[in-house]
């Protein structure tokens, strides 16, 4: 078990909120992204996990809600996959995340 961060209270470490105040236990980053048109119907979505058990969780989910896959990628191996894309790709093709959209208006 582990100790609530707000209340200090013991909380269960499958709790995604702690029972006594309604604080959130898991702190997470998640973005969506479009998949090609060959995947039509399909989505990733990425998630970065703070904390002690930092991660970046990849899965793939279907139109009605599904995850079919998922894999977690420790730190080291994240940044190693970002350097990768970065590699790939010129910086003029790139496009803006939701999340750079959304900071930019």
């Amino acid at each position: 078990m582990s100790a609530c961060a707000r209340c200090r209270s013991e909380v269960r470490a499958e709790f995604r909120f702690c029972p006594w105040c309604g604080e959130p236990q898991r702190r997470k980053l998640v973005e969506l992204f479009r998949p090609h048109p060959r995947d039509r119907g399909l989505a990733l979505r990425v998630s970065r996990y703070l904390g002690d058990e930092s991660q970046v969780r990849f899965s793939v989910w279907d139109e009605s809600g599904v995850a079919h896959a998922a894999v977690s990628l420790d730190d080291e191996e994240a940044e190693r996959l970002g350097r990768f894309l970065l590699a790939c790709k010129p910086a003029t093709a790139r496009r803006p995340s939701l999340l750079d959209q959304l900071l930019h208006r």
